[in-house]
């Protein structure tokens, strides 16, 4: 369905209403092989065996549209986009059975894995009898064909699948996913390098794609649709526009996009909190985009399965992440507090009166983190314990809009929570 011809601002409104609920709520409609679905973080869909239905269905944005998209779902799980992360170890042989349910053939290719087979026989490229490339790997026929696909996960790191046919329609369609493989023996290491423990409480993944809604259209009704027209109108991060990138994972307002993408961290701390998070970047689209996580950097520990070592530590602090088709950053994620200011410590300058002030959703009423201040009647706000909030988004800021709608598009936040927690 096309964009409605007006922004609907209830949309927005409506959707940042419930963001009250981002620590508290847990919606089901999980896979029996997920993980229970936290509030955020990243979603193991856990194997070594999976079973991925392709399925339609459709998708909201932040400026009221509703977007018709294909999706990967785990065994008769209902609609999904993006499809389930895959949780694996390293060594596994990893089997993912494809069930096609669309009108067309489709197929999975897995960049990254080695000798990868497809119903038993060494997988490839599928071609015409008049030599036309098909498919970059054996095909699920359409309406109800299904393929076996296998590997061994020899090296860990976080990897894409995606379909390998039409890949210039099924991919910004939806069929792709996330892979991740743990290093063996070492489910909280990034890679097996001690240099890269996280704390596995804060692990998240980011997994940048974007959408045409006339390609979304076309697809709908069933019309051919050339390539040289691609025109995405709407960036998300694991499937959402902001403000829905803040809603937590499962959100039953956001049936078919499972996933949030909020980073919650705690400063670091020697002894309460001395491992980062990790965050995981991906991307399926067709440019880079320059990602920036506000208030720090990140260190860069791995790229594309590979890490970052040699004879010496080759890991690098990286202000702006500029993710590329069909790349993979694996960083390490911290927040210090170095002046510690608090009411008994305060920060070396006047603030401004009180009438003077704009209040935001996120703020406390208090420029020290764990610390409420009083606000003005009347004020709305989505502050829980003092926590603070930094946003983290793509610096093209044309792609943080939802077809014009600003502040809509690739973006989300980290929420950094006082050293005690938050009750």
């Amino acid at each position: 369905m096309l964009k409605h011809s007006h922004f609907r601002p209830h949309k927005v409104l409506t959707t940042l209403f419930a963001l009250a609920l981002i620590l508290s709520l847990s919606v089901g409609g999980k896979s029996a092989q997920a993980q229970a679905p936290a509030s955020d973080g990243m979603v193991c869909t856990y194997g070594p065996s999976f079973s991925l239905t392709s399925q339609t269905g459709y998708v909201g944005t932040p400026d009221g549209n509703v977007v018709f998209m294909w999706g990967l779902s785990s065994g008769s799980d209902p609609f999904q986009y993006p499809g389930p992360v895959l949780c694996v170890n390293e060594g596994d042989t990893v089997t993912v059975v494809l069930h096609n349910t669309l009108n067309r053939a489709t197929s999975l290719v897995f960049p990254g894995q080695e000798n990868v087979l497809a119903d038993g026989e060494p997988d490839g490229p599928v071609f015409s009898v008049g030599g036309t490339l098909l498919s970059m790997a054996k095909q699920a026929s359409a309406g109800g064909g299904s393929v076996t696909y296998s590997f061994v996960a020899t090296r860990p790191g976080t990897f894409l699948y995606y379909s390998g046919t039409e890949t210039d329609i099924q991919v910004p369609m939806g069929l792709f996913g996330a892979i991740v493989v743990r290093p063996a023996g070492h489910p909280d290491w990034l890679y097996g390098d001690p240099k890269t423990a996280f704390n596995p409480n804060r692990e998240y993944i980011a997994l940048f794609s974007e959408v045409d809604p006339m390609l979304s259209a076309a697809m709908e009704q069933n019309r051919p649709f050339s390539a040289r027209n691609y025109h995405p109108r709407y960036w998300f991060i694991n499937g959402r526009g902001l403000p829905d990138t803040l809603a937590p994972n499962y959100a039953s307002w956001l049936p078919g996009q499972p996933y949030g993408a909020l980073v919650r961290i705690t400063p670091w701390h020697e002894t309460l909190n001395p491992l980062p998070a990790a965050v995981r970047y991906l991307s399926v689209g067709t440019i880079d985009y320059p990602f920036h996580p506000h208030g720090n950097n990140v260190r860069v520990v791995g790229r594309d399965g590979n890490l970052l070592a040699g004879s010496v530590d080759l890991a690098y602090d990286k202000y702006s992440i500029p993710v590329g088709p069909g790349q993979a950053w694996d960083t390490l994620f911290t927040w210090h507090d170095p002046e510690a200011y608090s009411a008994g410590n305060p920060v070396p300058v006047t603030f401004a009166n009180i009438l003077d002030m704009f209040f935001g959703t996120f703020y406390s009423g208090s420029p020290y983190l764990g610390t409420q201040g009083p606000v003005p009647v009347g004020t709305t706000i989505q502050n829980q314990c003092g926590e603070y909030y930094h946003i983290a988004h793509n610096h093209a800021l044309y792609q943080l809009t939802s077809w014009g709608a600003v502040m809509t598009g690739m973006g989300t936040y980290t929420r950094i929570d006082p050293p005690e927690g938050c009750p």
